[in-house]
């Protein structure tokens, strides 16, 4: 149980604001990679396909390890593995930006990465878990809204930052910049995050679980990341999600039947667990097609530049961020489930509104569209983490925790490819039904490649319903070990 003396308490803000650099930095080189890969494949004269594992490698690790930190972090405490992922997320950046300068080796970067992504699994990974283990109930609203904001000013200038970076410097340093903020979150953390006493928290690891969901998780997220430019029919890609679903079946099945598992499957049992799990699931996945497909909208259809577009795109993480600061302030006076209610509303108002993206549809409306989304995304994000970690037991904070990071990630993955079969098959139908050709007029293209938009974007709208239904339906209660007088 967690000491709750008056020296642990004044701790609070210091330890916001670590938890906070974690999840900037996770944020940060979730963006501010991608955006320099152009410039990577040219330094390695490689192609755009390879040159995609350095993003690749680092989500295949992540998605690998998150669960087994989270179960880790639950038998020998948060602070030690907390410090020990940001030591290991910041020697992984140095050495992502260093070795292949030295080597001249894209191998070198791509096992960098693969390090990297370990220690960013561990920070991630119980960084909600610290908010409900130390942060007293009266702040917790408030101190998720911070944290959420903090990703999304992460994700917000990560492109901007990156390409500065790279253009005036070198790829190199969208690396080092992890390194300073690194060390100050080292040093900060190890002053303020408050050791646990372990005597109650479950002391076994279950070995063979952790491959399992290390070996399944990858498999499963290789082949859905790659299904595109080998093919969906690729043997390779139909091995991959086979052995994804064998592997993962017999991680459920045997999780079932230990006492100590590493994903306490029977948690889900609790209706309102389920279904708030599922709202982040369907958040991030719905976030997905919209994130993914929206760039080729302004692009190919709005006629922007590269530029213009990454500014009308900046509006979603704007909004996102200002919503945060909201929800903070909002989740202790109103409550978590009609908060969530209201911003699931929100998010689904957005996502009707980029249903109506046409050819001649003005920039203002792209931007509304976007600081809707943004805005819902902001708000829902906060209640339905802190509902999450606080309906569970105690000893399973880090599990949680761990659980609600890989709802983030995972369903982007997924989502992506499933939302670009439906823009690419979709628009082919249309096309096929009209009897449209490449030798077609721009203007009837352009509309063929709206409508593909359209249909892909009416599975957000669809989903958001979902979301809307799970809100209402879920009846949140705290559980018995936040209410107690000795809890942080």
């Amino acid at each position: 149980m967690v000491n709750t003396s008056g020296q642990v308490k004044n701790r609070n803000i210091p330890l916001i604001i670590a938890i906070s650099l974690a999840t900037f930095m996770a944020a940060l080189d979730g963006t501010i990679v991608n955006i320099a890969l152009p410039t990577i494949s040219e330094s390695f004269a490689l192609s755009s396909t390879s040159v995609s594992w350095v993003a690749t490698i680092y989500l295949l690790v992540m998605a690998g390890c998150v669960l087994i930190f989270g179960k880790i972090s639950d038998i020998i405490g948060f602070k030690q593995v907390f410090l020990s992922g940001f030591i290991l997320f910041t020697f992984g950046s140095f050495i992502c930006g260093f070795l292949p300068e030295i080597t001249g080796s894209f191998l070198t970067l791509v096992g960098s990465r693969a390090l990297q992504g370990v220690g960013g699994a561990m920070i991630t990974a119980i960084a909600p878990a610290m908010v409900t283990a130390f942060i007293p109930m009266n702040m917790k609203g408030k101190a998720m809204g911070i944290i959420m904001t903090m990703a999304g000013l992460g994700t917000a200038i990560g492109p901007t930052v990156g390409g500065f970076l790279t253009q005036y410097l070198s790829w190199h340093w969208i690396f080092y910049i992890n390194v300073p903020v690194g060390i100050i979150a080292v040093l900060l953390g190890s002053r303020v995050i408050p050791r646990i006493q372990l005597q109650d928290r479950i002391r076994t690891f279950d070995k063979a679980g952790a491959i399992l969901i290390f070996v399944g998780l990858g498999f499963l997220l290789y082949g859905f990341s790659e299904g595109s430019s080998l093919g969906w029919t690729s043997p390779v890609i139909l091995g991959s999600l086979v052995i994804a679903v064998l592997l993962l079946g017999t991680f459920i099945w045997k999780e079932l039947h230990i006492p100590d598992p590493i994903l306490e499957v029977r948690l889900f049992k609790n209706r309102t667990f389920l279904f708030i799990n599922l709202v982040i699931f369907l958040v991030f996945f719905s976030l997905s097609g919209i994130s993914y497909l929206l760039p080729f909208y302004l692009k190919y259809v709005g006629g922007y530049s590269v530029s213009e577009a990454g500014l009308i795109l900046t509006s979603l993480s704007v909004a996102m961020m200002i919503a945060g600061i909201i929800a903070g302030m909002l989740y202790n006076r109103i409550g978590g489930r009609v908060l969530s209610i209201i911003a699931a509303v929100i998010l689904l108002a957005g996502y009707y509104l980029v249903t109506h993206l046409r050819v001649d549809t003005p920039t203002s409306y792209v931007v509304a569209c976007l600081l809707c989304i943004g805005f819902g995304l902001g708000l829902i994000i906060t209640p339905v983490s802190n509902m999450i970690m606080t309906g569970a037991p105690r000893k399973y904070q880090g599990m949680v925790s761990s659980l609600t990071s890989l709802e983030r990630f995972a369903p982007m993955s997924i989502g992506i490819a499933i939302y670009n079969i439906i823009f690419i098959q979709g628009m082919s139908a249309i096309a096929k039904h009209h009897d449209i050709t490449r030798n077609a007029p721009a203007e009837i293209q352009l509309k063929v490649l709206t409508a593909g938009f359209d249909l892909a974007f009416l599975l957000s709208f669809l989903v958001g319903i979902l979301i809307v239904i799970l809100t209402i339906m879920a009846r949140y209660e705290v559980h018995p070990d936040y209410l107690k007088e000795d809890s942080v």
